[in-house]
């Protein structure tokens, strides 16, 4: 099951330059304060929604009962590519052409709440406790919060269990315990011990581990800070799995995860999405042969990567106030558990998780455990241009075409080309 991932998307500029011409605020001023919703009334109308992926194949039919529960409403979902979701959501904006609601990448937050186009999230139909500490951190820029998480995922350590149990190895807790646990995979059959990124969406392996030394990608006066030491230990710690043998940088992609199910891989980095995928995939008893575990600690923690997807209403939505009902609906415990039964998106919403439909699977349980101690990068607008910037540095430093301080320096010199947007 494909999930959101960043990776080639344009940036707004052309489209804030349009929004400033239409009025609207994308000058950075002071934000606009949330305008509560009236929840005396109905909700009533039509409401046009943008799903991406797997949430925009199912949510047309999920989102009957909510019409069922609301007999004046009629929800109208579109589904959008993820590789086209990004730029026609700017096309919209600057046209002045928006849905009603939209689901939007998780690390596009920053770009769309300085186009001045989305919604300020209203306290009294939405409760910001309710949801995860770091989900919450995806939709609040400059202290003002956009839109709410819709669900949410996180990378934890997928292994081999029956290699594991033939070395005589139990998943690892730390860094040093990982290579040693990667070894040992190796020893019981894996020609890889571990399957390691190194192209597109690379970041999300590397940050958990400037953030397990307790390093960060932003400075006290909120610019980014890559050229660091803990970067450059995070380059050289992957790095050193290719140099030893552990980790391929030769390996074609697609041979993944038929590799994983015939043992040739030991362990891999992903999101909750591979379960399902595990599963249905792998063939008969396959299940019982993988587990998951936390993310290993480094010398500071364990934090690990959380992304997934907000969902936004427009200022120019003609039904507001049904708009954020339907958010409200959406982010309601009860309904995150039978939206998880149905396409296995995790629950921003912490009470979902004690509820049977989550809570049932212990492999489950583990992302839930890990998403306390998640972090995602900061909201700013140029965001995207960063990540393809790290991207093509790790793999630069993957193939041995650079060093792990070049390659911090590399990224520093992007940064400070492009800033941070704000």
């Amino acid at each position: 099951m494909k999930r959101y991932t960043t990776g080639s998307l344009a940036l707004l500029t052309a489209g804030l330059v349009a929004l400033a011409g239409c009025g609207r605020a994308s000058d950075g001023g002071a934000a606009e304060a949330p305008k509560d919703v009236d929840t005396s009334a109905a909700a009533t109308g039509t409401l046009s929604v943008w799903a991406m992926g797997t949430e925009g194949e199912a949510l047309a039919s999920f989102a009957k009962q909510f019409e069922t529960a609301n007999p004046g409403i009629k929800v109208t979902v579109t589904p959008v590519g993820w590789d086209v979701a990004h730029d026609k959501i700017t096309a919209s904006i600057a046209g002045r052409s928006t849905p009603d609601v939209s689901m939007i990448g998780s690390t596009w937050m920053g770009e769309l709440a300085k186009s001045g186009a989305v919604d300020p999230t209203p306290g009294n139909v939405i409760d910001k406790a309710a949801f995860f500490p770091s989900a919450w951190g995806t939709v609040e820029v400059d202290g003002t919060a956009y839109g709410v998480p819709w669900y949410v995922e996180t990378r934890v350590l997928y292994y081999r269990k029956d290699l594991a149990d033939k070395a005589g190895v139990a998943p690892p807790a730390t860094w040093d315990e990982t290579k040693t646990f990667v070894k040992a995979l190796q020893k019981a059959g894996a020609e890889q011990g571990m399957q390691l990124n190194y192209t597109v969406g690379s970041w999300q392996e590397i940050l958990p581990l400037v953030w397990q030394q307790g390093g960060s990608i932003t400075g006290a006066d909120g610019k980014w800070t890559f050229d660091t030491p803990e970067l450059v230990k995070a380059l050289e710690v992957q790095r050193s799995y290719f140099e030893e043998g552990l980790a391929s940088n030769k390996v074609d992609p697609a041979s993944f995860p038929a590799s994983f199910f015939k043992g040739d891989v030991g362990a891999y980095y992903s999101g909750p999405w591979m379960i399902a995928g595990m599963e249905k995939d792998g063939g008969p008893g396959f299940a019982e042969k993988f587990g998951v575990a936390p993310y290993p600690k480094g010398s500071a923690s364990g934090t690990s990567f959380i992304g997934g997807s907000d969902l936004v209403v427009f200022k120019d939505s003609a039904n507001r106030d049904a708009a954020w009902k339907f958010v409200r609906w959406l982010s309601e415990p009860a309904t995150q558990a039978k939206w998880y039964s149905a396409v296995k998106a995790l629950p921003s919403v912490q009470a979902a998780w004690e509820l049977p439909e989550v809570s049932a699977d212990e492999r489950v349980a583990v992302f839930g455990e890990q998403l306390k101690d998640a972090k995602t990068p900061p909201p700013f607008p140029t965001w995207d241009q960063i990540s393809k910037a790290i991207d093509q540095e790790v793999e630069k430093v993957a193939l041995g075409k650079t060093s792990p301080k070049d390659a911090a320096k590399a990224i520093q010199a992007q940064a400070d080309a492009v800033g941070t947007g704000l």
